[in-house]
């Protein structure tokens, strides 16, 4: 198959999962729920199980958008989450003060690992919160902008995703060319 032909039938693709997820018989409360509850699960540290929690959720909920639960994942990406453990790891220090014996720019000894810990759980814990308030008022204005026809997020998203994979198809077919 040739990339022109990959490239439309990826973009289809994405085209189609973002209309059904959008039109589907869910409301844009459900969507945005579904958008907040993926980005609490994904900003805690579940270390690699919060995948598992969101098959589960799908499992038990037939109202859970499975598209907005798992585009979290792509917003709290694990380049981003390093970012959200230092935040969260600073915000414990500040709410609940240094632990004995080490700061910030300490390395931690043994004996240190439940208390700063806590702290790095209470940070991201409050951290997660305040985004998954965010995540569901952002995801619910946008689902319910695109419910009443004013926002045709599909086609722009739709163009950014061919766009970059079109660049990204040029540089293969670059490549293939200068190898050959």
């Amino acid at each position: 198959m040739t990339s022109q032909g990959r490239l439309t039938r990826v973009t289809g693709r994405v085209r189609a999962e973002l209309h059904a997820s959008l039109t589907a018989d869910t409301t844009p409360r459900q969507v945005a729920t579904s958008f907040a509850i993926g980005t609490f699960v994904t900003m805690l540290p579940t270390l690699g199980t919060g995948l598992l929690v969101f098959f589960v959720l799908v499992y038990l909920f037939d109202w859970i958008n499975r598209v907005a639960l798992f585009a979290s994942v792509l917003v709290f990406n694990p380049a981003v989450k390093w970012g959200v453990y230092a935040l969260s790891f600073a915000l414990g220090f500040a709410l609940l003060g240094p632990v004995e014996g080490v700061s910030l720019a300490d390395r931690p000894g043994p004996g240190d690992g439940s208390d700063i810990l806590f702290r790095l759980l209470v940070g991201n814990t409050i951290l997660a919160v305040i985004a998954t308030v965010v995540a569901y008022v952002v995801a619910y204005r946008i689902a319910s902008a695109y419910d009443a026809g004013e926002l045709p997020v599909i086609e722009h998203t739709v163009e950014h995703v061919a766009g970059g994979l079109e660049q990204h198809e040029d540089r293969i077919d670059g490549d293939r060319a200068n190898s050959g």
